[in-house]
């Protein structure tokens, strides 16, 4: 006898969102940018259910982390979490992040969505830099790149994450 299949959720905004989530700095931190997006499921529809997380370094290129070879920084968190509205919408408020050794300045993202049953995860690299240097971006077949670089907004920047389909976002398998 088979059991039939589930897909995950939509337990997430349940439990796992803190009412601080989206500022990874506070409102009003000098150089404070918006990155905002929508989570699309396979058919372009808005997923309504998603939690987006952000995890990057600071201005400096440093984390606020014990395993910072260079030393950890303390006063960054450096993390955010946005679970998605009706709509789709996620949005962080942080900082640009600086040039880390060996990569472009980038934000770390993962995506926890119904029908997912192990996170997703992908970056944002920024329109400004030169990613070319980035092992990680230069890795991606080239025509598939544009799906990893954020677009400049009056202020901050639009990521939009496609999960699966046409135009769909470039994840990594960690």
């Amino acid at each position: 006898m088979s059991t039939p299949s589930q897909t995950v959720g939509p337990f997430l905004h349940i439990g796992l969102p803190w009412p601080d989530g989206v500022f990874v700095v506070p409102q009003g931190t000098p150089g404070a940018i918006w990155i905002r997006g929508v989570l699309l499921d396979g058919c372009g529809e808005p997923v309504n259910d998603g939690l987006v997380e952000t995890w990057q370094a600071d201005p400096s290129g440093h984390f606020d982390h014990p395993d910072d070879p260079r030393g950890a920084v303390t006063g960054f968190r450096g993390f955010g979490r946005c679970p998605t509205t009706v709509d789709g919408r996620y949005e962080v408020l942080t900082l640009l992040p600086g040039v880390l050794p060996g990569a472009a300045p980038h934000v770390n993202v993962s995506v926890f969505a119904r029908g997912l049953l192990h996170r997703v995860v992908t970056r944002i690299y920024f329109p400004e830099f030169d990613n070319s240097s980035d092992p990680v971006f230069v890795s991606v077949v080239q025509d598939r790149r544009s799906t990893l670089v954020a677009q400049s907004t009056e202020d901050g920047y639009r990521f939009d994450i496609r999960l699966q389909g046409e135009g769909e976002t470039v994840f990594f398998d960690v």
